[in-house]
């Protein structure tokens, strides 16, 4: 998969930062029941990496992938433990040039447009635009519209059902990351049949014209 096709999946990304790993297959279930076909497990967590290890290996149909990846050496473990994907919310030179080298899809963090045009000179051109919110929302990617036509985002930060239909109706814009739907309170309180929900209810969100 490209990173384009990663971000194509759901029109959200659940961000999740995961505090035991034997949760991972029922949240992944969780999801997949209301609709969402994709997950980023962040590492933010000591039981990121055996999160992902557990979904890649046991819930066929959910795409995960490794999120917070701040160096070449995280995304090496990531990619070992079956991450289909990996996201960072920035990227350095020596981050950017292990990726490029790469098959795994890397979707790395941008809020200027100078740091598009040093990940373009790497051949990226799909981004999480982040911290969203703090960067401009919806009038950054307006504004990065016009010299970035052919660039696409996911925003990530401070997106939430409120703004969700206005994030999504950018042209620019594939999908959007949020940590609404699996928190981790209700992740480690077995709110899984409430996950499910909010996701339905997400998606429908996104049906009403």
């Amino acid at each position: 998969m490209t990173a384009n096709e990663v971000l194509m999946v759901s029109p959200i990304v659940p961000v999740i930062a995961i505090e035991d790993a034997a949760c991972a297959v029922d949240l992944a279930h969780a999801l997949l029941e209301g609709g969402i076909g994709i997950m980023e497990i962040t590492l933010r967590t000591e039981a990121g990496l055996k999160a992902i290890e557990a979904v890649a290996s046991h819930v066929k149909g959910m795409c995960v992938g490794a999120g917070t990846v701040l160096n070449f050496d995280q995304f090496e473990r990531a990619e070992d433990a079956g991450a289909q994907f990996v996201i960072s919310p920035g990227a350095t030179p020596s981050l950017m040039h292990h990726a490029s080298h790469k098959k795994i899809p890397f979707i790395l963090g941008v809020a200027t447009p100078t740091e598009i045009l040093m990940a373009q000179e790497y051949g990226f051109d799909t981004f999480k635009l982040f911290p969203a919110e703090v960067v401009g929302g919806v009038n950054a990617l307006k504004a990065l519209y016009g010299p970035f036509k052919s660039t696409r985002f996911c925003p990530t930060g401070g997106v939430n059902l409120n703004n969700l239909r206005e994030y999504l109706a950018q042209p620019n814009v594939l999908c959007v990351g949020g940590t609404w739907i699996a928190t981790p309170e209700r992740i480690a309180k077995g709110e899984f049949a409430a996950i499910t929900r909010d996701a339905k209810d997400a998606l429908n969100l996104l049906k009403v014209q």
